[in-house]
């Protein structure tokens, strides 16, 4: 397709009732379930039915970019001017008639309309919930609406990187920007789930010794780090520059180029002159996460034990599972030369740290002291 026909408003209706009709089921569920609830207790089970939502969107949208289907229709709302591929179909068969082993197939149409199906559906969602929030705004929620506000903002930034990751062509900052765009996504639907947790619980932040709250902070951090890196290893094709466990190419510093593997600006394979990449900046991509991920593991660990004998006991238990979860993820990714399963359940355990922690951070206070009395019933699940 040339550039003129990249975005085609044309079914942009369509996809949008579709959207409303795939959000349609999630918002009857929650609303037989608490009919005679009060209007907080509605809008808290449907803002954790959303952030469960989003999860699935992510992981998805991690199937997608490993499947190679984020070009499954080259252009943006729809497939080819369609809402569906099956209206699609004549131009899909004339794209893989000429690319056999191009990015439009039949196939990965479907996997990136779907892809684009759920994402409308979450966006309903929070729409919905920024819109109940400011009318019920005055019944003492324990919610500013400006935080359903600021999700639906977010949620309309992430639609402008999802349309340029399809008509930029999958150009590595901005699949990378909407990779993260996701997570953040999917924080402060945590924080808001945690407030209203805190709502029908009757307690505020649960406190915790001031050092273990900075261990916290600091796995917080690191790993927002290294998920940025995670998903330039990922939109740059670098998992397979290191093939071995624990060193690389042999070696414990390999030959890297680090100046070319973390130019940003700069289309897919290609420098920003317009050569292609060279071996040695994927290797300088991949060794970085690698090495990053040691740290973040350390720190992880850290933080869970700092955090097993407090009110956040439960919660340092996700933490040190997750941590090995995504240990023996990364593992497999190289090992086994990167399979699908193992590179969506790498994803998956990010997008869980990044919801666990980002609930810890809401539910915790920092204390002077070194120890902090259990509190009965205050234990925070993740």
């Amino acid at each position: 397709m040339n550039d003129a026909s990249l975005y085609d408003l044309a079914p942009a209706l369509r996809l949008a009732l579709l959207g409303i009709a795939v959000a349609a089921g999630p918002l009857a569920w929650v609303w037989l379930r608490n009919k005679q609830a009060a209007p907080a207790q509605r809008l808290g089970a449907l803002t954790l039915l959303t952030l469960f939502l989003t999860f699935d969107l992510v992981l998805f949208g991690a199937f997608t970019r490993l499947t190679d289907s984020g070009l499954g229709c080259p252009d943006w709302p729809g497939c080819y001017g369609n809402a569906s591929p099956t209206g699609a179909l004549a131009q899909i068969r004339a794209e893989e008639a000429r690319l056999p082993s191009g990015p439009v197939t039949h196939g990965k149409a479907w996997v990136e309309m779907i892809h684009r199906y759920l994402a409308t559906g979450v966006g309903v969602l929070i729409t919905t919930l920024a819109l109940a929030t400011w009318l019920q705004r005055k019944r003492g929620l324990p919610v500013s609406p400006w935080w359903p506000a600021l999700t639906f903002v977010w949620v309309c930034v992430q639609g402008a990187f999802g349309a340029l990751t399809v008509t930029m062509k999958l150009f590595p900052a901005i699949v990378t920007l909407h990779l993260l765009g996701g997570m953040v996504l999917l924080a402060l639907l945590a924080m808001q789930a945690v407030a209203y947790r805190q709502a029908q619980r009757g307690t505020g932040p649960l406190p915790v010794p001031g050092g273990a709250r900075r261990w916290l902070v600091a796995a917080n951090v690191l790993l927002w780090v290294q998920v940025a890196l995670g998903g330039w290893v990922s939109t740059n094709y670098a998992v397979l520059a290191c093939s071995e466990f624990p060193t690389c190419q042999g070696s414990w510093w390999p030959l890297m180029d680090f100046a070319q593997g973390f130019e940003l600006w700069r289309e897919l394979g290609m420098t920003g002159a317009g050569e292609h990449i060279g071996f040695a900046a994927l290797t300088a991509i991949h060794y970085t996460h690698r090495l990053m991920a040691y740290l973040v593991f350390v720190v992880l660990g850290v933080a869970a034990w700092r955090l097993r004998a407090g009110p956040l006991r439960a919660t340092s238990r996700w933490i040190a599972a997750l941590a090995l979860w995504q240990f023996a993820t990364g593992l497999s990714n190289v090992v086994l030369g990167w399979p699908i399963a193992a590179a969506v359940a790498r994803a998956g355990g990010a997008a869980v740290l990044v919801v666990v922690l980002t609930r810890a951070l809401r539910e915790s206070r920092a204390l002077a002291g070194r120890s902090v009395p259990a509190v009965a019933g205050s234990e925070v699940s993740a």
